[in-house]
């Protein structure tokens, strides 16, 4: 018994030492990774200039085509995260002010992101190779159900998101493979073809009334003297619940509603995302209706 409980510390040990260095390692490669995608390009950066920052989810991503502010010259970046919600939208401006960025103007993407307060797991798992690095991503996910494990048992974090930042994304960034997610100042094009279900259903959606993130987006704006432009994007005409935007602004009044200004299902890839012509239309809208001297 005492020889069986002898090899089992032995094994509890090296497993414990065995996390130890491989969370070392993989966290060191993720502190030199610069260009597989928007977290580790703002977090491993400094003192960056911008014009325009445009941040949101997927709707902000495939919507604002940022090439089009560049050639106004406006010094430009799409940070829009597919699948984000403003959890991870706030976090990332955060980490650009802890990163000394100058920035003049925000546009965020509120819409359907404000019927929530939720991380998007897939999402937020890439700021967490930097969890115990920087102050600013802890004290973000200090609230989370989960924050203990993730922060306090080694190598947890890599294991459970292991599809996020596991051994795959952890080998491209020694190779240094780039991330086309940088490419095109950040903005992704779904083409220019509808290849996607033209009907979408958000009755049973509902904005919060006090969206937590989006507050600190504001704040944050503020306390920086940075212009904030918020703004919702189309969505194609067979939507159930498009009411759902008009809610948006009665309890959101400082929300731009541009929902209806592209319409036709010729401009979208899919029901929520437009594809990359009404991308263009809606991009030279807002430049028209915002940065037009």
């Amino acid at each position: 018994m005492k020889k069986f409980l002898l090899f089992t510390l032995k094994i509890l040990i090296l497993t414990i030492v065995i996390a130890v260095a491989l969370d070392f390692i993989y966290t060191a490669i993720y502190l030199q990774s610069s260009n597989r995608g928007k977290v580790d390009y703002v977090y491993n950066s400094k003192n960056k200039n911008y014009d325009v920052v445009i941040l949101g989810s997927s709707r902000a991503n495939n919507h604002f085509v940022a090439q089009i502010f560049e050639d106004k010259g406006l010094k430009t970046f799409n940070y829009g995260m597919s699948g984000g919600h403003l959890f991870e939208a706030s976090l990332l401006l955060k980490l650009m002010m802890e990163r000394d960025y100058k920035i003049k103007n925000v546009i965020l993407e509120a819409d359907l992101n404000l019927s929530n307060n939720h991380q998007a797991e897939g999402v937020s798992a890439k700021f967490l190779p930097y969890l115990h690095q920087s102050e600013t991503v802890q004290k973000h996910f200090s609230n989370e159900s989960d924050f203990l494990e993730l922060y306090y048992i080694p190598f947890y974090r890599y294991i459970k998101f292991d599809s996020r930042i596991g051994f795959r994304e952890m080998f491209f960034s020694v190779i240094q493979k780039r991330s086309a997610g940088l490419d095109n100042y950040g903005y992704y094009s779904l083409g220019k073809k509808p290849n996607g279900n033209m009907k979408n259903n958000i009755v049973n959606l509902k904005p919060l009334l006090h969206n937590q993130y989006y507050e600190e987006i504001k704040q944050i704006c503020k306390s920086n003297k940075i212009n904030f432009i918020a703004v919702m994007t189309p969505m194609c005409e067979n939507t159930k619940g498009i009411n759902y935007f008009k809610k948006v602004q009665k309890l959101y009044p400082e929300i731009h509603n541009y929902e209806n200004v592209v319409v036709e299902d010729k401009y979208f890839s899919s029901c929520g995302h437009m594809n990359d012509t009404g991308a263009r239309l809606f991009t030279a809208r807002i430049l028209k209706d915002f940065f037009n001297k």
